[in-house]
């Protein structure tokens, strides 16, 4: 199923379940257990879909693709590299992504996101995998020359609108073998397959867990693979994912 978080004309907050191309509004959040169904149904352009989740917490994942980690020259880490992104870099779909000033270098990376449906703390791989809701897209925005500058990544990785995800959130799909591309100013910049993944998700979850708990809507990003760039003002970037969708942002 996909679902969705947006804002309606009243400019209210709702959740519902897209189907046929049309919004069934839900009765509250659909992370909650006691969400349920209504009889409104909206259509697409009655709404602005927002980020599907507003996450108390994004937790990143570095150097998950072993030829993203060859094209920056870094060898292959022993344990997941992890880092978070703040709630206020999050934006949705068709949201600007601003091009910070003391920066003059921004790249786009696509990555799958996960959404945690359930709270877990120090999970295993199986306990992992049953607390995941569902998936969607990210863009894991990134300063580089900062990045390269400070030597660890959260000025480089925490600008407001650095997180764009959406458009929705899918569930009941296999995440271990999904196609993946950003498109920049319609050119396939990146293209790989989730198989490629150094550490899947459920071990990239479990692995996360024994650091922190993480609480439904909190959201994985999982890695990018090679073929990362530069985005500038003007610039149209899209991520791409099978069976998810398209997460399209300009940039300002």
């Amino acid at each position: 199923m996909k679902y969705v978080r947006f804002l309606n004309r009243e400019k209210e907050i709702g959740y519902g379940i897209i189907e046929g191309g049309r919004i069934q509004v839900l009765e509250g959040d659909f992370l909650c257990s006691t969400s349920k169904p209504t009889d409104t149904i909206l259509s697409l352009n009655e709404v602005t879909l927002l980020a599907p989740v507003d996450p108390n917490k994004v937790i990143c994942v570095g150097l998950n693709y072993a030829l993203h980690a060859k094209e920056f020259e870094h060898s292959l880490p022993v344990d997941p590299i992890i880092f978070l992104k703040p709630q206020t870099s999050v934006i949705g779909p068709d949201a600007e992504i601003i091009y910070p000033m003391v920066s003059q270098r921004v790249d786009y990376e696509a990555e799958l996101a996960v959404v945690i449906g359930n709270t877990i703390k120090d999970a295993n791989e199986i306990e992992a995998a049953e607390a995941i809701f569902g998936y969607t897209c990210a863009n894991d925005v990134t300063a580089r020359d900062l990045q390269k500058k400070d030597g660890q990544w959260t000025r480089a990785k925490s600008f407001d609108t650095f997180c764009p995800i959406g458009p929705w959130v899918v569930t009941d799909i296999d995440s271990s073998h999904l196609d993946i591309q950003s498109i920049l100013n319609g050119e396939i910049k990146q293209s790989s397959n989730t198989q490629n993944f150094i550490n899947s998700v459920p071990k990239l979850v479990s692995f996360m867990s024994q650091v922190m708990t993480l609480n439904p809507g909190d959201v994985v990003l999982t890695g990018t693979p090679e073929g990362v760039g530069a985005i500038q003002p003007g610039d149209e970037v899209i991520v791409r994912i099978e069976m998810i969708g398209e997460l399209r942002n300009t940039v300002k």
